[in-house]
């Protein structure tokens, strides 16, 4: 993993994982949520077969939980991957309300096709 770097491209409401020769192997899909209370809403994680098992899904996970400590946002994960990692990682992963995980499921079903 020592190769890849780790980019937040919020335009676009993904966090990529880059490797050095700048193609994207992983990414967590986002979007933001305003209310309740601001949150970043990890709705989708993908690794690129050829990169799979070499922890990239757990450092991009890492970096947004990170990256949301640094903002002063809660993560209100939909994403099946994020879910189990931050079951496993409880030090890490502050759980989100079920009132905000609520409004991001409703924020999400009424924009279909949006991440």
């Amino acid at each position: 993993m020592s190769d890849i770097e780790i980019h937040d491209d919020r335009a676009a409401g993904r966090l990529e994982a880059v490797a050095g020769d700048g193609d994207v192997v992983g990414r967590i899909e986002y979007f933001v949520l305003a209310s309740p209370e601001r949150a970043i809403v990890p709705v989708h994680t993908v690794v690129e077969p050829a990169h799979e098992g070499k922890g990239i899904a757990g450092s991009l996970t890492r970096e947004l939980y990170a990256t949301a400590a640094r903002e002063g946002v809660a993560v209100a994960p939909l994403c099946r991957y994020v879910v189990t990692w931050a079951a496993r990682h409880p030090d890490r992963a502050p759980a989100a309300s079920p009132e905000l995980i609520r409004a991001a499921q409703e924020w999400q079903a009424a924009r279909p096709g949006h991440s």
